[in-house]
């Protein structure tokens, strides 16, 4: 399987019976990254995560008494 990286536009073969093709085929939202864009992307996230200034915002959640 032909798949097409969408920060540096190159393309790589996948096993097409592998799990994250079968991932990539079923759900149209999932994207591949290559394996370069992927490691510069984690990365710079573990650099944004030891400044402190990062922050995940989650959606509060309300506790329902019924369950």
């Amino acid at each position: 399987m032909k798949v097409k990286c969408p920060i540096c536009d190159t393309v790589d073969n996948i096993d097409s019976d592998s799990p994250l093709a079968k991932k990539l085929r079923n759900r149209k939202k999932h994207l591949y990254l290559c394996p370069t864009c992927s490691e510069r992307i984690g990365e710079n996230t573990k650099k944004r995560h030891e400044t402190g200034n990062f922050q995940l915002f989650e959606q509060p959640t309300k506790e329902d008494p019924f369950i």
